[in-house]
């Protein structure tokens, strides 16, 4: 069992990088400090909550960027991918049911 949450927590740590990373390379240091800021005002979501509440981060940066968070959403998935040395899960034909959350869940499962 003790494994099985060093391995979760080792997970979920890495994911919290990804995405601070991915949201810093994007954005840049002030506006991701807003981002998580709204996610916590709006959200009651804490930067170190987002990967084990990963619905409510979803739905929270949908609200903020509209449309243009699918492509944070995708570029987190394909650095999450990268970093774990996993290849893409999201065929072409999955894209269309294409769904963050299940694919960061199915990723953690992994």
């Amino acid at each position: 069992m003790k494994v099985l949450t060093k391995q979760k927590c080792k997970y979920n740590d890495k994911v919290s990088k990804t995405i601070d990373g991915v949201l810093r390379r994007i954005f840049g240091d002030e506006a991701t400090s807003f981002i998580y800021k709204y996610l916590e005002n709006n959200y009651s979501l804490r930067r170190d909550e987002i990967v084990e509440k990963i619905d409510v981060f979803r739905e929270g940066l949908e609200e903020l960027l509209k449309s243009g968070a699918y492509v944070i959403e995708m570029r987190i998935l394909d650095d999450i991918c990268s970093s774990h040395g996993s290849i893409r899960t999201l065929e072409s034909e999955r894209r269309n049911e294409y769904d963050f959350v299940s694919q960061i869940k199915m990723l953690r499962a992994a």
